[in-house]
C-alpha cells in the first residue's frame, strides 16, 4: 500500500523538479542569447543555497512534526515556483526590458533567481521528509530488503524523471512556444500542490506509525536534547586528558576567536561534523565528478 501511494507523489514531485531545472537554462539563454552568464548565476545561486542553507533546512525538518513540515514544504515551493515562472515569463514577453529598463530587468533576474532558490530548498525538506523520514519508518520492522526495494524504486523514479523532464519540455517549446512552456510550469507548480497534499495525507494517514513518530519526536525533542547536550559536556570534559587540556588551553587565541565567529554561521557546525566522519574523502571525490565533461 505504501509504494502504491508514494510512487505517483514521487514521480509528480520529481518530474516538476525536472523540468523547471532543464527550463530554467533555456530560458536564461533566450534571454540572454550572447552569454552563458545568467544561466551560471542561477547555477550558483541554487548551488550555494543548498551548500549553505542546506543543514538549516535539515534542523528545521527535525524540529517541526511532519504535518507541519509538509504544509510548509509545499506552500513554500508552490508560491517559490509560481514567482518565479512569473518573472520568467515577464522576461521572456518584454525582452527589451534589458535596454530599456535596466533596473526592472535585473530586478525580475533577481527574483528568479531567488525564487528558484527558495524552490529548491523546500524541495530539498520535501525529499528528506519522504526519502530520510517516511520511508524509514515504513520499512520498520519489515525485512532489511523492503528498505533497498523502497529506495530503489525512488531512485528509479527520479531517472525516469530526468529522462522525461526534457522530452516533455522540448515538446511545449517545439509545439507551443518558449512563454507557453514558463506559463504551463508555473501553472502546473501550482495546481498540482493540491494533488501533492492529498497524496501526502493519505500516506500520513493511512500509516499511523508515521504519526506517532511525529508526536514523539516533537514532545521529548526539547529535553532530550537538553540532556544530551549537558551529558555530552560532561563526557568529553571528562574524558579528555590531561595532556589534551594544556594542548587546547595552549591554542593561539585568534584561532580560537576565529572558531568562535564561524561557529555563529548555521553551516559551519555541520560542515565540521561532516569532516569528521570516515566517508568525507569519498564524498570528496564523488563531488569532483561535477567538474568533469562527463558528468
Amino acid at each position: 500500500m505504501e509504494m502504491t501511494y508514494s510512487s505517483p507523489l514521487v514521480l509528480i514531485i520529481f518530474l516538476l523538479m525536472s523540468m523547471w531545472e532543464f527550463s530554467v537554462g533555456l530560458y536564461m539563454i533566450n534571454i540572454w542569447p550572447d552569454s552563458l552568464l545568467f544561466t551560471a548565476v542561477y547555477g550558483v545561486v541554487e548551488s550555494a543555497s543548498t551548500a549553505l542553507f542546506g543543514p538549516i533546512v535539515g534542523a528545521w525538518v527535525d524540529r517541526l512534526t511532519y504535518l507541519q513540515v509538509l504544509q510548509l514544504w509545499l506552500l513554500t515551493q508552490s508560491l517559490s515556483f509560481m514567482v518565479a515562472g512569473g518573472s520568467v515569463t515577464a522576461l521572456l514577453i518584454y525582452y527589451h526590458l534589458m535596454s530599456t529598463a535596466f533596473v526592472t530587468f535585473m530586478l525580475l533576474v533577481f527574483i528568479t533567481n531567488i525564487s528558484g532558490a527558495v524552490g529548491v530548498l523546500s524541495t530539498l525538506a520535501g525529499t528528506i521528509l519522504i526519502e530520510r523520514e517516511w520511508v524509514v519508518v515504513m520499512s520498520n520492522g519489515q525485512p532489511p530488503e523492503v528498505l533497498t526495494r523502497m529506495n530503489s524504486v525512488i531512485r528509479r523514479i527520479d531517472l525516469v524523471c530526468k529522462l522525461l523532464a526534457p522530452v516533455l519540455t522540448g515538446f511545449i517549446i517545439s509545439y507551443i512556444s518558449l512563454k507557453a512552456s514558463a506559463v504551463i510550469l508555473a501553472l502546473w507548480n501550482t495546481t498540482s500542490v493540491w494533488l501533492q497534499y492529498w497524496l501526502l495525507k493519505s500516506v500520513y494517514n493511512g500509516i499511523p506509525a508515521l504519526s506517532e513518530i511525529s508526536q514523539r519526536g516533537n514532545l521529548t525533542l526539547v529535553p532530550s536534547d537538553s540532556l544530551e547536550n549537558s551529558s555530552i559536556i560532561e563526557v568529553n570534559e571528562s574524558s579528555i586528558c590531561p595532556e589534551r587540556r594544556n594542548i587546547e588551553t595552549e591554542a593561539p587565541e585568534w584561532k580560537m576567536r576565529i572558531i568562535e565567529k564561524l561557529s555563529i554561521i548555521p553551516c559551519f557546525n555541520a560542515w565540521i561534523v561532516y569532516a569528521k566522519q570516515e566517508v568525507v574523502l569519498p564524498g570528496i571525490a564523488l563531488a569532483l565528478l561535477y567538474f568533469t565533461v562527463l558528468r
